[in-house]
Protein backbone atom coordinates (compact mmCIF):
# COMPACT_ATOMS: atom_id res chain seq x y z
CA UNK A 1 0.00 0.00 0.00
CA UNK A 2 1.65 3.62 -1.11
CA UNK A 3 2.01 5.96 1.36
CA UNK A 4 -0.61 8.65 2.18
CA UNK A 5 0.17 11.68 0.99
CA UNK A 6 -1.49 13.12 4.21
CA UNK A 7 1.00 11.32 6.21
CA UNK A 8 3.30 13.84 7.51
CA UNK A 9 6.50 11.78 7.82
CA UNK A 10 5.77 11.05 4.11
CA UNK A 11 4.21 14.44 3.15
CA UNK A 12 7.27 16.63 4.17
CA UNK A 13 9.53 14.99 1.92
CA UNK A 14 7.25 14.73 -1.20
CA UNK A 15 6.65 17.86 -3.23
CA UNK A 16 3.82 15.82 -5.34
CA UNK A 17 2.02 15.13 -2.04
CA UNK A 18 2.79 18.93 -0.84
CA UNK A 19 0.78 19.97 -4.13
CA UNK A 20 -2.01 17.27 -3.04
CA UNK A 21 -2.10 18.63 0.35
CA UNK A 22 -2.45 22.19 -1.28
CA UNK A 23 -5.22 21.81 -3.39
CA UNK A 24 -7.43 20.00 -0.30
CA UNK A 25 -6.78 23.53 1.49
CA UNK A 26 -8.08 25.18 -1.59
CA UNK A 27 -10.58 22.89 -1.87
CA UNK A 28 -11.55 23.44 1.88
CA UNK A 29 -11.62 27.45 0.87
CA UNK A 30 -13.97 26.75 -1.47
CA UNK A 31 -16.37 24.91 0.53
CA UNK A 32 -16.03 27.59 3.17
CA UNK A 33 -16.79 30.71 0.78
CA UNK A 34 -19.99 29.01 -0.76
CA UNK A 35 -21.12 28.02 2.49
CA UNK A 36 -20.53 31.81 3.87
CA UNK A 37 -23.04 32.58 0.66
CA UNK A 38 -25.27 30.10 1.02
CA UNK A 39 -26.21 30.92 4.54
CA UNK A 40 -26.36 34.73 4.25
CA UNK A 41 -29.04 33.82 1.20
CA UNK A 42 -30.87 31.20 3.12
CA UNK A 43 -29.75 28.59 0.67
CA UNK A 44 -27.65 25.40 0.82
CA UNK A 45 -24.39 25.29 -1.03
CA UNK A 46 -25.75 22.96 -3.99
CA UNK A 47 -28.91 25.82 -4.29
CA UNK A 48 -26.44 28.51 -4.60
CA UNK A 49 -24.04 26.14 -7.84
CA UNK A 50 -27.11 25.37 -9.59
CA UNK A 51 -28.08 28.83 -9.31
CA UNK A 52 -24.91 29.69 -10.45
CA UNK A 53 -24.46 27.50 -13.33
CA UNK A 54 -28.26 28.18 -14.59
CA UNK A 55 -27.11 31.88 -14.81
CA UNK A 56 -23.83 31.75 -16.97
CA UNK A 57 -24.88 28.32 -18.97
CA UNK A 58 -27.47 27.75 -22.24
CA UNK A 59 -30.62 26.77 -21.93
CA UNK A 60 -30.00 23.14 -23.35
CA UNK A 61 -27.66 22.55 -20.35
CA UNK A 62 -30.25 24.12 -17.94
CA UNK A 63 -32.36 20.53 -17.50
CA UNK A 64 -32.12 18.51 -14.58
CA UNK A 65 -30.68 15.58 -16.46
CA UNK A 66 -27.42 17.78 -17.62
CA UNK A 67 -27.88 19.12 -13.91
CA UNK A 68 -27.17 15.86 -12.26
CA UNK A 69 -24.40 14.90 -14.75
CA UNK A 70 -22.67 18.29 -13.76
CA UNK A 71 -22.95 18.03 -9.80
CA UNK A 72 -22.60 14.15 -9.65
CA UNK A 73 -25.65 13.96 -8.33
CA UNK A 74 -28.85 11.82 -8.91
CA UNK A 75 -31.97 13.49 -10.85
CA UNK A 76 -33.76 12.96 -7.77
CA UNK A 77 -31.39 15.37 -5.86
CA UNK A 78 -31.59 17.63 -8.13
CA UNK A 79 -35.22 17.58 -9.06
CA UNK A 80 -35.74 17.99 -5.74
CA UNK A 81 -33.41 20.93 -5.76
CA UNK A 82 -34.58 22.85 -8.30
CA UNK A 83 -38.15 22.27 -6.45
CA UNK A 84 -37.02 24.08 -3.84
CA UNK A 85 -35.57 26.91 -5.65
CA UNK A 86 -38.97 27.18 -7.20
CA UNK A 87 -40.53 27.44 -4.22
CA UNK A 88 -38.44 30.02 -3.06
CA UNK A 89 -39.72 31.73 -6.46
CA UNK A 90 -35.96 31.91 -7.95
CA UNK A 91 -36.75 29.66 -10.75
CA UNK A 92 -39.22 28.53 -13.41
CA UNK A 93 -39.49 25.90 -15.16
CA UNK A 94 -40.20 26.47 -19.20
CA UNK A 95 -42.01 23.16 -20.71
CA UNK A 96 -40.49 22.10 -24.29
CA UNK A 97 -43.11 22.56 -27.51
CA UNK A 98 -41.62 18.76 -28.82
CA UNK A 99 -41.17 17.14 -25.10
CA UNK A 100 -43.60 18.24 -22.93
CA UNK A 101 -41.98 15.90 -20.11
CA UNK A 102 -39.06 17.70 -20.60
CA UNK A 103 -38.42 21.17 -19.23
CA UNK A 104 -35.67 24.33 -19.33
CA UNK A 105 -34.48 25.79 -16.15
CA UNK A 106 -34.94 29.68 -16.09
CA UNK A 107 -34.07 31.95 -13.53
CA UNK A 108 -36.15 34.28 -12.22
CA UNK A 109 -35.77 38.09 -11.83
CA UNK A 110 -34.85 37.46 -7.78
CA UNK A 111 -32.50 34.27 -9.11
CA UNK A 112 -30.69 36.64 -11.53
CA UNK A 113 -30.07 38.59 -8.80
CA UNK A 114 -28.67 36.39 -5.76
CA UNK A 115 -26.84 34.13 -8.83
CA UNK A 116 -25.03 37.36 -9.70
CA UNK A 117 -24.30 38.40 -5.95
CA UNK A 118 -23.35 34.75 -4.62
CA UNK A 119 -21.39 33.98 -8.25
CA UNK A 120 -18.32 36.53 -6.54
CA UNK A 121 -17.75 33.98 -3.67
CA UNK A 122 -14.43 33.15 -5.22
CA UNK A 123 -12.89 37.20 -4.86
CA UNK A 124 -10.34 35.98 -2.41
CA UNK A 125 -9.02 33.39 -4.16
CA UNK A 126 -8.80 35.54 -7.25
CA UNK A 127 -6.36 37.97 -5.43
CA UNK A 128 -3.31 35.81 -5.08
CA UNK A 129 -3.86 34.71 -8.52
CA UNK A 130 -4.19 38.32 -9.90
CA UNK A 131 -0.65 38.95 -8.17
CA UNK A 132 1.30 36.17 -9.57
CA UNK A 133 3.36 36.24 -12.85
CA UNK A 134 2.03 35.59 -15.77
CA UNK A 135 4.77 33.39 -16.75
CA UNK A 136 3.36 31.60 -13.70
CA UNK A 137 -0.31 31.82 -14.09
CA UNK A 138 0.37 30.09 -17.45
CA UNK A 139 2.15 27.32 -15.77
CA UNK A 140 -0.46 26.76 -12.91
CA UNK A 141 -3.36 27.04 -15.60
CA UNK A 142 -1.90 23.86 -17.68
CA UNK A 143 -1.17 22.01 -14.59
CA UNK A 144 -4.64 22.44 -13.41
CA UNK A 145 -6.28 21.47 -16.81
CA UNK A 146 -4.37 18.53 -17.22
CA UNK A 147 -4.82 17.44 -13.36
CA UNK A 148 -8.68 17.50 -13.96
CA UNK A 149 -8.26 16.25 -17.43
CA UNK A 150 -6.96 12.76 -15.82
CA UNK A 151 -9.59 12.93 -12.92
CA UNK A 152 -12.15 13.17 -15.84
CA UNK A 153 -10.46 10.34 -17.90
CA UNK A 154 -10.33 8.60 -14.77
CA UNK A 155 -14.08 8.54 -14.14
CA UNK A 156 -13.59 10.66 -10.74
CA UNK A 157 -15.52 13.71 -11.99
CA UNK A 158 -18.12 13.52 -15.54
CA UNK A 159 -18.88 16.37 -17.56
CA UNK A 160 -15.96 18.61 -18.48
CA UNK A 161 -16.28 20.96 -21.11
CA UNK A 162 -12.60 22.17 -21.62
CA UNK A 163 -10.05 22.26 -24.26
CA UNK A 164 -8.39 19.69 -23.51
CA UNK A 165 -11.36 17.57 -23.45
CA UNK A 166 -12.87 18.73 -26.99
CA UNK A 167 -12.65 17.10 -30.65
CA UNK A 168 -11.79 20.47 -31.62
CA UNK A 169 -8.79 20.54 -29.84
CA UNK A 170 -5.27 19.45 -31.13
CA UNK A 171 -1.85 19.66 -30.15
CA UNK A 172 1.82 19.15 -31.34
CA UNK A 173 4.38 17.18 -29.60
CA UNK A 174 6.44 18.84 -32.15
CA UNK A 175 5.73 22.18 -32.19
CA UNK A 176 4.70 22.41 -28.48
CA UNK A 177 1.10 23.86 -29.64
CA UNK A 178 -2.34 24.03 -29.26
CA UNK A 179 -5.00 24.38 -32.32
CA UNK A 180 -8.47 24.93 -32.05
CA UNK A 181 -10.05 23.13 -35.13
CA UNK A 182 -13.47 24.87 -34.71
CA UNK A 183 -11.52 28.50 -34.93
CA UNK A 184 -8.81 27.53 -37.15
CA UNK A 185 -5.70 29.53 -35.49
CA UNK A 186 -3.26 28.31 -32.81
CA UNK A 187 -4.21 29.19 -29.43
CA UNK A 188 -1.67 30.39 -26.66
CA UNK A 189 -1.90 28.71 -23.09
CA UNK A 190 -3.59 31.26 -21.91
CA UNK A 191 -6.45 31.03 -24.58
CA UNK A 192 -7.23 27.13 -23.14
CA UNK A 193 -10.84 27.49 -21.61
CA UNK A 194 -11.98 25.76 -18.78
CA UNK A 195 -15.87 25.84 -19.76
CA UNK A 196 -16.23 26.88 -23.32
CA UNK A 197 -19.40 26.82 -24.54
CA UNK A 198 -18.59 24.97 -28.32
CA UNK A 199 -17.03 21.77 -26.85
CA UNK A 200 -18.07 18.74 -28.56
CA UNK A 201 -16.72 16.05 -26.54
CA UNK A 202 -14.36 13.75 -27.66
CA UNK A 203 -14.97 10.03 -29.10
CA UNK A 204 -12.98 7.12 -28.32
Amino acid sequence: MSTSDFNLNHQNKSTESKIVASLERIAQAFRVLLWQESKENSLTPIQVQVLIFLRFHSDEKCKVSYLASEFNMTKATISDTIKTLGQKQLITKETQQHDTRSYIIKLTKKGKEIADKTSMFSKEIIKPIDSLHPDDKEHLLLSLLNIIRHLNQSGVITIQRMCLTCSYYDYSNKTKKHFCKLLNQDLQPTDLRIDCPEHLIQQD
